[in-house]
Protein backbone atom coordinates (compact mmCIF):
# COMPACT_ATOMS: atom_id res chain seq x y z
CA UNK A 1 0.00 0.00 0.00
CA UNK A 2 1.40 3.45 -0.92
CA UNK A 3 2.76 5.81 1.65
CA UNK A 4 -0.20 8.24 1.03
CA UNK A 5 -2.85 5.69 1.81
CA UNK A 6 -2.64 7.02 5.81
CA UNK A 7 -6.49 6.26 6.50
CA UNK A 8 -7.55 2.77 6.26
CA UNK A 9 -10.48 1.66 3.56
CA UNK A 10 -14.26 2.42 4.93
CA UNK A 11 -15.19 -0.87 6.52
CA UNK A 12 -18.34 -2.76 7.64
CA UNK A 13 -18.96 -3.94 11.05
CA UNK A 14 -18.38 -7.23 9.68
CA UNK A 15 -14.92 -6.79 8.96
CA UNK A 16 -12.69 -4.08 10.85
CA UNK A 17 -10.06 -4.63 13.07
CA UNK A 18 -11.27 -2.38 15.12
CA UNK A 19 -14.68 -5.06 15.82
CA UNK A 20 -12.20 -7.95 17.05
CA UNK A 21 -10.10 -6.06 19.49
CA UNK A 22 -13.45 -4.59 20.93
CA UNK A 23 -15.74 -8.14 20.94
CA UNK A 24 -12.26 -10.12 22.55
CA UNK A 25 -11.02 -7.64 25.12
CA UNK A 26 -14.67 -4.94 25.52
CA UNK A 27 -14.27 -4.82 29.73
CA UNK A 28 -10.68 -3.22 28.69
CA UNK A 29 -12.62 -1.04 25.98
CA UNK A 30 -14.88 0.42 28.34
CA UNK A 31 -12.35 0.87 31.30
CA UNK A 32 -10.52 3.25 29.04
CA UNK A 33 -12.72 5.16 27.18
CA UNK A 34 -16.10 4.87 29.18
CA UNK A 35 -14.94 4.39 33.07
CA UNK A 36 -18.31 5.29 34.09
CA UNK A 37 -19.97 2.63 32.67
CA UNK A 38 -17.18 0.20 33.20
CA UNK A 39 -17.86 0.92 36.66
CA UNK A 40 -21.91 0.27 36.45
CA UNK A 41 -21.39 -2.75 34.98
CA UNK A 42 -21.28 -6.49 36.99
CA UNK A 43 -18.88 -8.64 34.89
CA UNK A 44 -18.99 -11.50 36.77
CA UNK A 45 -22.26 -12.05 35.46
CA UNK A 46 -20.98 -11.77 31.76
CA UNK A 47 -22.51 -10.21 28.54
CA UNK A 48 -23.31 -10.82 25.09
CA UNK A 49 -22.94 -9.34 21.46
CA UNK A 50 -26.32 -8.94 19.35
CA UNK A 51 -24.88 -8.42 16.36
CA UNK A 52 -27.65 -10.03 14.60
CA UNK A 53 -30.22 -7.84 16.77
CA UNK A 54 -28.53 -4.74 16.02
CA UNK A 55 -28.75 -5.16 12.35
CA UNK A 56 -32.37 -5.91 12.49
CA UNK A 57 -33.08 -2.46 13.91
CA UNK A 58 -30.34 -0.52 11.78
CA UNK A 59 -31.05 -2.72 8.34
CA UNK A 60 -32.22 0.95 6.59
CA UNK A 61 -29.13 2.67 7.86
CA UNK A 62 -25.57 2.87 5.72
CA UNK A 63 -22.76 2.18 7.36
CA UNK A 64 -20.41 5.48 5.63
CA UNK A 65 -16.99 5.25 7.65
CA UNK A 66 -18.23 3.54 10.62
CA UNK A 67 -16.06 1.41 12.14
CA UNK A 68 -17.54 -0.50 14.55
CA UNK A 69 -21.52 -0.49 15.10
CA UNK A 70 -22.10 -2.51 18.35
CA UNK A 71 -24.96 -3.45 20.67
CA UNK A 72 -24.39 -5.40 24.01
CA UNK A 73 -26.55 -6.96 26.45
CA UNK A 74 -24.93 -6.55 29.99
CA UNK A 75 -25.74 -6.42 33.83
CA UNK A 76 -26.21 -3.49 36.23
CA UNK A 77 -23.97 -3.63 39.38
CA UNK A 78 -26.38 -1.82 41.35
CA UNK A 79 -29.40 -4.30 40.80
CA UNK A 80 -31.60 -2.03 39.63
CA UNK A 81 -32.27 -3.18 36.30
CA UNK A 82 -31.75 -7.47 35.72
CA UNK A 83 -29.78 -6.54 32.03
CA UNK A 84 -29.56 -3.52 29.84
CA UNK A 85 -28.29 -2.33 26.51
CA UNK A 86 -25.28 -0.43 25.75
CA UNK A 87 -25.01 0.40 21.80
CA UNK A 88 -21.84 1.70 20.54
CA UNK A 89 -20.26 3.33 17.36
CA UNK A 90 -16.66 4.00 16.66
CA UNK A 91 -16.89 6.66 13.81
CA UNK A 92 -13.99 7.15 11.42
CA UNK A 93 -14.80 10.48 9.73
CA UNK A 94 -17.17 13.49 9.62
CA UNK A 95 -20.94 12.87 9.17
CA UNK A 96 -23.75 15.77 9.17
CA UNK A 97 -26.35 12.64 10.35
CA UNK A 98 -24.32 11.00 13.32
CA UNK A 99 -26.21 12.77 16.00
CA UNK A 100 -29.43 12.11 14.62
CA UNK A 101 -28.57 8.77 13.86
CA UNK A 102 -27.52 7.53 17.64
CA UNK A 103 -30.75 9.36 18.98
CA UNK A 104 -32.48 7.28 16.33
CA UNK A 105 -30.85 4.62 17.37
CA UNK A 106 -31.32 4.58 21.01
CA UNK A 107 -35.55 5.14 20.30
CA UNK A 108 -35.71 2.10 18.04
CA UNK A 109 -33.30 -0.45 20.76
CA UNK A 110 -35.75 0.98 23.47
CA UNK A 111 -38.80 0.47 21.39
CA UNK A 112 -37.94 -3.25 20.51
CA UNK A 113 -36.71 -4.24 23.90
CA UNK A 114 -38.20 -2.15 26.50
CA UNK A 115 -35.00 -1.77 28.50
CA UNK A 116 -32.74 1.35 28.89
CA UNK A 117 -30.69 1.80 26.27
CA UNK A 118 -26.78 3.25 27.05
CA UNK A 119 -25.42 4.60 23.45
CA UNK A 120 -21.77 5.57 23.50
CA UNK A 121 -19.74 7.37 20.91
CA UNK A 122 -15.69 7.28 19.71
CA UNK A 123 -15.03 9.00 17.14
CA UNK A 124 -11.95 8.82 15.81
CA UNK A 125 -11.96 11.79 12.72
CA UNK A 126 -9.45 14.26 12.29
CA UNK A 127 -11.47 16.62 12.94
CA UNK A 128 -10.90 18.60 16.77
CA UNK A 129 -14.30 20.94 16.57
CA UNK A 130 -16.77 18.09 15.27
CA UNK A 131 -17.80 16.54 18.49
CA UNK A 132 -21.62 15.85 17.70
CA UNK A 133 -22.96 14.80 21.22
CA UNK A 134 -26.46 15.02 21.59
CA UNK A 135 -29.74 15.29 19.23
CA UNK A 136 -33.32 16.23 19.71
CA UNK A 137 -36.38 18.65 20.36
CA UNK A 138 -38.00 21.01 22.35
CA UNK A 139 -40.97 21.78 21.23
CA UNK A 140 -44.26 23.90 22.70
CA UNK A 141 -42.84 22.68 26.22
CA UNK A 142 -42.16 18.70 24.67
CA UNK A 143 -38.53 17.80 25.28
CA UNK A 144 -36.92 14.59 23.71
CA UNK A 145 -33.12 15.02 23.80
CA UNK A 146 -30.70 12.14 23.83
CA UNK A 147 -27.24 13.24 25.00
CA UNK A 148 -24.18 10.34 24.64
CA UNK A 149 -21.13 10.36 26.05
CA UNK A 150 -18.39 11.16 23.32
CA UNK A 151 -15.08 10.59 23.26
CA UNK A 152 -12.38 12.08 20.88
CA UNK A 153 -9.02 10.23 20.13
CA UNK A 154 -7.71 13.33 19.03
CA UNK A 155 -8.29 14.56 23.06
CA UNK A 156 -5.40 12.36 24.08
CA UNK A 157 -2.95 13.83 21.89
CA UNK A 158 -1.13 15.65 24.57
CA UNK A 159 -0.60 11.87 26.65
CA UNK A 160 1.06 10.42 23.84
CA UNK A 161 4.05 9.02 26.14
CA UNK A 162 1.12 7.87 29.00
CA UNK A 163 -0.18 6.31 26.56
CA UNK A 164 2.36 3.83 25.33
CA UNK A 165 3.08 3.52 29.01
CA UNK A 166 -0.45 2.34 29.75
CA UNK A 167 -1.06 -1.35 30.37
CA UNK A 168 -5.09 -0.92 28.55
CA UNK A 169 -4.40 -2.48 24.95
CA UNK A 170 -6.76 0.66 23.86
CA UNK A 171 -4.45 2.59 24.95
CA UNK A 172 -1.92 1.48 22.50
CA UNK A 173 -4.54 1.52 20.05
CA UNK A 174 -5.38 4.97 20.46
CA UNK A 175 -1.59 5.70 20.53
CA UNK A 176 -1.87 4.08 16.98
CA UNK A 177 -3.93 6.43 15.68
CA UNK A 178 -2.47 9.09 17.11
CA UNK A 179 0.53 8.17 15.56
CA UNK A 180 -0.43 7.26 12.81
CA UNK A 181 -1.55 11.13 12.14
CA UNK A 182 2.04 12.35 13.28
CA UNK A 183 3.84 10.69 10.45
CA UNK A 184 1.53 10.90 8.06
CA UNK A 185 3.57 12.07 5.12
CA UNK A 186 7.19 10.90 6.47
CA UNK A 187 7.23 6.74 5.70
CA UNK A 188 10.42 6.68 8.04
CA UNK A 189 8.75 8.20 10.84
CA UNK A 190 5.94 6.02 10.09
CA UNK A 191 8.13 2.80 10.34
CA UNK A 192 9.70 3.81 13.64
CA UNK A 193 6.94 4.52 15.11
CA UNK A 194 5.29 1.31 14.05
CA UNK A 195 7.81 -1.11 14.60
CA UNK A 196 7.93 0.68 18.94
CA UNK A 197 4.23 -0.21 18.72
CA UNK A 198 5.29 -4.04 17.68
CA UNK A 199 7.74 -4.18 19.99
CA UNK A 200 5.06 -2.84 22.87
CA UNK A 201 3.17 -5.97 22.49
CA UNK A 202 5.76 -8.20 23.04
CA UNK A 203 7.02 -6.28 25.62
CA UNK A 204 4.07 -6.47 28.15
CA UNK A 205 3.66 -10.09 27.97
CA UNK A 206 0.26 -10.40 26.64
CA UNK A 207 -1.26 -13.22 25.07
CA UNK A 208 -1.00 -14.65 21.52
CA UNK A 209 -4.70 -13.26 21.02
CA UNK A 210 -4.65 -9.96 22.01
CA UNK A 211 -1.18 -9.71 20.51
CA UNK A 212 -2.71 -10.43 16.68
CA UNK A 213 -5.60 -8.30 17.42
CA UNK A 214 -3.74 -5.56 18.34
CA UNK A 215 -1.36 -5.45 15.62
CA UNK A 216 -4.00 -6.31 13.08
CA UNK A 217 -5.51 -2.86 14.44
CA UNK A 218 -1.99 -1.06 14.29
CA UNK A 219 -1.60 -2.43 10.74
CA UNK A 220 -4.60 -1.40 9.56
CA UNK A 221 -3.65 2.04 10.76
CA UNK A 222 -0.24 2.42 9.61
CA UNK A 223 0.68 1.74 6.09
CA UNK A 224 4.44 1.55 4.71
CA UNK A 225 5.70 1.80 1.72
CA UNK A 226 6.83 -2.00 -0.30
CA UNK A 227 9.95 -1.47 0.83
CA UNK A 228 9.72 -0.43 4.61
CA UNK A 229 6.95 -3.19 4.79
CA UNK A 230 9.85 -5.59 4.48
CA UNK A 231 11.97 -4.41 6.09
CA UNK A 232 9.58 -4.49 9.24
CA UNK A 233 8.34 -7.92 8.75
CA UNK A 234 11.76 -9.00 8.90
CA UNK A 235 12.26 -7.54 12.10
CA UNK A 236 9.03 -8.79 13.33
CA UNK A 237 10.53 -12.55 12.61
CA UNK A 238 13.65 -11.81 14.08
CA UNK A 239 11.54 -10.47 17.11
CA UNK A 240 9.49 -13.60 17.33
CA UNK A 241 12.49 -16.61 16.62
CA UNK A 242 14.40 -14.20 19.87
CA UNK A 243 10.99 -14.74 21.82
CA UNK A 244 10.02 -18.06 20.17
CA UNK A 245 6.46 -16.47 20.14
CA UNK A 246 5.22 -16.91 16.10
CA UNK A 247 2.17 -14.70 16.68
CA UNK A 248 2.32 -12.09 14.14
CA UNK A 249 4.06 -13.31 11.68
CA UNK A 250 2.09 -17.03 11.33
CA UNK A 251 1.51 -17.83 7.44
CA UNK A 252 -1.83 -15.53 5.69
CA UNK A 253 -2.76 -13.64 9.06
CA UNK A 254 -2.19 -10.67 8.11
CA UNK A 255 -1.99 -10.92 4.51
CA UNK A 256 -5.26 -12.84 4.24
CA UNK A 257 -6.76 -9.77 6.49
CA UNK A 258 -5.39 -7.41 4.30
CA UNK A 259 -7.07 -9.06 1.39
CA UNK A 260 -10.16 -8.98 2.85
CA UNK A 261 -10.24 -5.82 4.36
CA UNK A 262 -9.54 -4.16 0.74
CA UNK A 263 -12.31 -6.93 -1.18
CA UNK A 264 -9.35 -8.01 -3.13
CA UNK A 265 -8.80 -11.57 -4.24
CA UNK A 266 -4.90 -10.43 -5.26
CA UNK A 267 -4.39 -9.11 -1.80
CA UNK A 268 -5.12 -12.17 -0.73
CA UNK A 269 -3.41 -14.25 -2.41
CA UNK A 270 -0.38 -11.82 -2.26
CA UNK A 271 -0.83 -11.90 1.20
CA UNK A 272 -0.59 -15.94 1.21
CA UNK A 273 2.63 -15.45 -0.70
CA UNK A 274 4.09 -13.45 1.24
CA UNK A 275 2.86 -15.04 4.48
CA UNK A 276 5.23 -18.37 3.39
CA UNK A 277 8.26 -16.53 2.29
CA UNK A 278 8.53 -14.86 5.97
CA UNK A 279 8.27 -18.03 7.39
CA UNK A 280 10.35 -19.98 5.33
CA UNK A 281 13.45 -16.96 5.77
CA UNK A 282 12.78 -16.90 9.43
CA UNK A 283 12.51 -21.03 9.54
CA UNK A 284 15.96 -21.04 7.70
CA UNK A 285 17.89 -18.46 10.18
CA UNK A 286 16.12 -20.43 13.37
CA UNK A 287 18.07 -23.95 11.62
CA UNK A 288 21.20 -21.80 11.09
CA UNK A 289 21.42 -20.26 14.61
CA UNK A 290 20.63 -23.84 16.09
CA UNK A 291 23.80 -25.37 14.22
CA UNK A 292 26.43 -22.31 14.44
CA UNK A 293 25.12 -20.24 17.11
CA UNK A 294 24.48 -16.45 16.34
CA UNK A 295 24.47 -15.42 12.28
CA UNK A 296 27.19 -13.54 11.02
CA UNK A 297 26.19 -9.24 10.10
CA UNK A 298 24.33 -9.78 6.21
CA UNK A 299 23.61 -12.81 6.32
CA UNK A 300 19.62 -12.45 7.39
CA UNK A 301 19.94 -9.97 4.28
CA UNK A 302 21.57 -12.30 1.94
CA UNK A 303 18.62 -14.97 2.78
CA UNK A 304 16.32 -12.64 1.97
CA UNK A 305 17.77 -11.94 -1.10
CA UNK A 306 16.97 -15.47 -1.99
CA UNK A 307 13.31 -14.19 -2.74
CA UNK A 308 10.88 -16.48 -4.68
CA UNK A 309 14.02 -19.17 -4.25
CA UNK A 310 13.43 -19.61 -0.54
CA UNK A 311 10.01 -21.47 -1.93
CA UNK A 312 11.08 -23.23 -4.82
CA UNK A 313 13.86 -24.78 -2.39
CA UNK A 314 10.76 -26.37 -0.04
CA UNK A 315 7.59 -26.10 1.31
CA UNK A 316 7.88 -24.24 4.68
CA UNK A 317 6.00 -27.43 5.83
CA UNK A 318 8.72 -29.66 5.22
CA UNK A 319 11.50 -26.98 6.31
CA UNK A 320 9.74 -27.30 9.69
CA UNK A 321 9.34 -30.85 10.27
CA UNK A 322 13.01 -31.23 9.27
CA UNK A 323 13.98 -29.11 11.75
CA UNK A 324 11.93 -30.64 14.41
CA UNK A 325 14.08 -33.81 13.24
CA UNK A 326 17.45 -32.38 13.25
Amino acid sequence: MAETADQPTPATDNDTPWKNALEHHFPEFLGFYFPDADAGIDWTRGYQFLDKELAQVVQDAELGKRYVDKLVCVHRSDGTEDWVYIHIEIQGGHDSAFAKRMFTYNCRLFERYDRPVASLAVLADDNSTWRPSAFGWDLFGCRHVLEYPLIKLLDYAARLEALLADPNPFALVTAAHLLTRLTRGDAQRRYAAKWRLARLLYERDWDRQRIIDLFAVIDWMMRLPPDLENKLWQELTTLECNKTMPYVTSVERIGYQRGHLEGREIGREEGREEGRHVEASALIQKLLRRRFGSLPPGIEERIEALGEALLDFTAVTDLDAWLRRH
